[in-house]
């Protein structure tokens, strides 16, 4: 977040956005196939407020809506797509 932050404050004045999208337990094939039905992804979702893995599409669409004209006046700030983890 430092180096976010630190980009956004030297950008900023050229029209430069910079944010951070965090993302939590995101169910992609390469999680899936090294996780799945094992105790860890079990301890993900019991550990994750929502109580499921987030899509890719839901991470997907949190970087585009940052890279539109709907957060123009956002910047130096991150986005936790966490399902509620970071808010435990």
């Amino acid at each position: 977040m430092a180096m976010t932050k630190n980009a956004a404050l030297h950008w900023a004045t050229a029209g430069v956005r910079v944010n951070a999208v965090v993302p939590g337990f995101i169910g992609t094939r390469a999680l899936l196939d090294r996780y799945g039905n094992t105790e860890r992804h079990s301890a993900m979702l019991a550990n994750t407020p929502m109580r499921r893995l987030g899509r890719p599409e839901e991470v997907a669409a949190a970087v585009a809506h940052l890279a539109s004209d709907d957060s123009g006046y956002t910047t130096g700030s991150e986005l936790l797509v966490d399902g509620g983890w970071s808010a435990r």
